[in-house]
């Protein structure tokens, strides 16, 4: 009989592993939808105006060709 409730115990134990497992998951997933929120934005960053050939002004030199 000591074998039966042991093997409740375990079961209880995997449950409960299970459990804290998708709760984990379930806060990570929040947390990653929370920060592609906030890393979406409509502000152009400098790589991106470098990227579309916008980066630099053409009226100032650039640092090297001042001859």
């Amino acid at each position: 009989m000591a074998r039966k409730s042991r093997m409740g115990v375990l079961k209880r134990q995997r449950e409960l592993k299970k459990a804290e497992k998708a709760a984990m998951k379930r806060e990570r997933r929040k947390l990653r939808k929370e920060e592609a929120a906030a890393a979406e934005s409509d502000t152009a960053t400098q790589d991106d105006l470098a990227g579309y050939g916008l980066g630099a002004d053409e009226d100032e030199p650039a640092s090297g060709a001042e001859e």
